[in-house]
Order: C-alpha cells, then structure tokens, then sequence
C-alpha cells in the first residue's frame, strides 16, 4: 500500500486526480460507475479479481478500450508481459526496477496536453 499511496501523492502533487481502489472486483465497479478516466494504472496481483480479469474486462467493454492501460506489477517474467500487452495494456512496468518518476512521465504521455 506504500507504493500506492506514493503514485498517489506524486500525481495528486502535480494536479492530477487519482482514484485508488484496492480490488479487482472495485476497479471494474468505479469503471462501470465514474467518468471514465483518461489513463489507468493497474497491479496484476489483485484481490477478488486479478488484474488480467480487469484487462480483459476492459477490452471486451466499447467504452472503456480506448482507455490506455498501464500495468505496474512485480510479475516479471516475459509471458505475463507479453499476455497483459496482448490483453490491451500498453505498458508494463515491472515495480522492482522502475522509478517512481518513470511511470509519471509514462502517465503523462497519455494523457490529453499532459495532464
């Protein structure tokens, strides 16, 4: 939860608006619900419904598979790269060897003027 309550703080401190969910089966509920966000950042290891359930979930929706996905996960082996990448996602960031900073700017390139 450090980790999330960092990605929240950095991205809160440059003006964007976060909205954190601690489960699959949330993550799917608040996409059904809320606006649709501009870009969302997504663990695989998830509770309730794993964050390869919510890709697929999200590609098999028409309005939320024009959202671009990024994964931040621990799994690092290539086949669960290459199966996220095939779900939709269109990053991959292994959480061990990624700066905080790296996925910010990552964020940014997706969204509409930056932020």
């Amino acid at each position: 939860m450090f980790l999330v309550r960092a990605y929240e703080a950095i991205l809160s401190s440059e003006g964007y608006q976060v909205h954190v969910v601690a489960d699959g089966e949330a993550a799917l509920k608040t996409l059904a619900e809320e606006p649709l966000p501009a870009v969302i950042l997504l663990d695989l290891m998830l509770p309730h419904k794993s964050g390869f359930e919510v890709l697929e979930a999200i590609g098999k929706d028409p309005r939320l598979a024009a959202v671009p996905v990024l994964v931040l996960s621990n799994l690092a082996q290539q086949v669960d790269v290459e199966r996220a990448k095939a779900l939709g996602a269109k990053e991959y960031f292994v959480k061990a060897d990624t700066p905080l900073e790296q996925v910010v700017e990552a964020i940014k390139r997706y969204l509409p003027n930056g932020k």
